[in-house]
């Protein structure tokens, strides 16, 4: 079985973090948690497309407020736990998501 090295897209980025944050404070995420990254394993293992992967993500994306809200959320909740946004990198989600740490931690 070959497995592909492909990187999952911010949008599938920005709701794995979500859920992983929040899969304590709700069991329903945990369960979404699994199941995202199940789908995930069968797109690097050729098993289910990339567009149905996405297709899936953005669904569970709208059911949490949008990519935007999303990312929002997950920054606060780090920033609450720990005090500051740790996570750097120069992909559109890590962008993203400083712009909202800066913002949450100017306040």
């Amino acid at each position: 079985m070959k497995r592909k090295t492909e990187k999952p897209s911010p949008e599938a980025k920005a709701l794995s973090l979500f859920l992983m944050a929040h899969k304590t404070i709700k069991p329903t995420y945990k369960d979404q948690l699994k199941r995202i990254n199940r789908l995930w394993d069968l797109v690097t293992k050729d098993e289910l497309s990339n567009s149905e992967y996405m297709e899936e993500v953005q669904k569970m994306l709208a059911a949490h407020g949008g990519y935007s809200e999303v990312v929002e959320k997950t920054v606060r909740f780090y920033i609450k736990k720990t005090g500051e946004w740790k996570l750097q990198g120069d992909d559109k989600y890590c962008t993203d998501a400083k712009q909202f740490a800066d913002k949450i931690l100017k306040k």
